[in-house]
């Protein structure tokens, strides 16, 4: 199996990007965790994307705040799919980064989860490597089912209730 890379622009990041590690996990898919900032340590941001495919990744979730430049960075220096999660700031709430994430030019695609959407960011990166593992899709798949059984015994709990007054 590919591995996921889950990049950060700064350590601060880590209470909201670890939520992707525990999807991960839950998947079994491997991963690494850095943190390179597309400021700070461009050069090695782009040499981490560069390589990344022939190190075994399949994907990358890239997550930044304010300017947010670091999923556009790592996209420009790869060809596997990159996921970013804008995170939240204290002065723009996030919306700075999600528009800095979402805003890229074309040619260079970065697919955008919502604002601290880490979670998502890894549902859709284990959805892009199940592509080509079907161990993996079936995985995804009965997630699914649980998913719809646990909406549709809330939905029966509320029938209920609202039966008997």
């Amino acid at each position: 199996m590919k591995k996921a890379a889950v990049i950060m622009g700064s350590d601060s990041d880590l209470p909201v990007m670890s939520k992707a590690f525990t999807v991960l996990e839950e998947y079994g898919i491997p991963f690494e965790a850095h943190v390179y900032s597309a400021h700070r340590t461009p050069l090695e941001a782009a040499e981490f994307a560069e390589n990344a495919k022939e190190n075994g990744f399949g994907v990358i979730i890239a997550g930044a705040g304010m300017a947010a430049a670091l999923a556009g960075v790592l996209a420009a220096h790869t060809t596997l799919p990159v996921i970013g999660v804008p995170l939240k700031s204290a002065v723009l709430e996030g919306t700075d980064a999600l528009l800095a994430t979402v805003m890229m030019p074309s040619g260079i695609p970065v697919a955008t989860v919502a604002i601290d959407g880490a979670k998502n960011a890894a549902y859709l990166a284990a959805e892009i490597l199940a592509l080509g593992d079907d161990e993996l899709a079936e995985k995804i798949a009965a997630d699914r089912k649980k998913q719809k059984e646990t909406v549709l015994k809330k939905d029966a709990a509320l029938q209920e209730k609202l039966q008997n007054k």
